[in-house]
């Protein structure tokens, strides 16, 4: 585990209901994509949403790690993979098997392996964008959770530092394959064990934190920024996460 400053990422106040984004949705590489953080940055981070999309919470939290620090920012990208087709938040959790046939039916197109082959060409359409992009983090909220862990494994030579929250399906065998600096902030829905096993997989410099005390998505779109302790876990973990690109980016 690594050691972090305290003094590092003093992050502005989170605000609970009716956050303006400060970034804009623009075409990267073909692919609809939220950017926000300095054009000219030298450092940039891409952002893989969870199922539900372009929440205001996550949005928030892309903000928060463009600019949440004077010391560094960073470009960030946040690219519309379900091509403005998320997943509903009144699906979860499935009622019935209706509802189950739904989700199952819209997890066919939502598959890792469809969507992490576009991950290189929106890197390298952003380079074109901003040609002072000379490294590359990644964040993964739940469902891009997973796919962080995937491609930290299998292509490493894309990013420097990989962040997952809440990560779905997590497998130590996929933590034994990553190469690069790792951070791993789980929630109370994912078990013990296999977050555990995960954090033993790992071979290279990591931070594994549990939040027990907050649900699944608590960075993302699940977050319930009116609720202070949950607004404080939020903005801890995204501490956090600033802290480790920091170090490792």
């Amino acid at each position: 585990m690594s050691k972090h400053s305290e003094a590092c990422c003093r992050i502005p106040p989170v605000m609970g209901e009716g956050y303006e984004p400060k970034g804009q949705y623009i075409d990267v590489g073909g692919v609809k994509t939220y950017v926000t953080g300095p054009p000219d940055a030298d450092k940039a981070i891409l952002a893989a949403y969870d199922i539900f999309g372009f929440f205001p919470q996550i949005l928030q939290g892309a903000d928060i790690l463009a600019t949440g620090d004077t010391e560094q920012s960073y470009q960030v990208f946040m690219p519309d993979f379900f091509n403005g087709k998320p997943a509903k938040m009144e699906w979860y959790p499935p009622r019935d098997d209706e509802q189950k046939a739904i989700v199952g039916e819209w997890f066919k197109d939502a598959m890792w392996s469809i969507h992490k082959p576009k991950i290189p060409g929106i890197l390298q359409a952003a380079e074109k964008m901003n040609p002072n992009i000379n490294s590359w983090g990644i964040v993964g909220y739940c469902w891009g959770g997973k796919m962080a862990s995937l491609i930290a494994g299998d292509e490493p030579g894309l990013f420097k530092v990989a962040v997952q929250t809440s990560p779905a399906q997590i497998d130590a065998e996929d933590g034994a394959r990553i190469k690069i600096p790792t951070m791993l902030l789980a929630s109370n829905g994912e078990s013990v064990e296999s977050v555990k096993a995960y954090e033993e997989s790992l071979t290279v410099p990591n931070h594994v934190e549990r939040f027990d005390d907050q649900v699944h998505g608590f960075m993302s779109a699940r977050a319930d920024l009116k609720n202070d302790k949950a607004r404080a876990e939020y903005e801890r973990g995204y501490q956090l996460a600033l802290q480790f690109f920091h170090q490792h980016l």
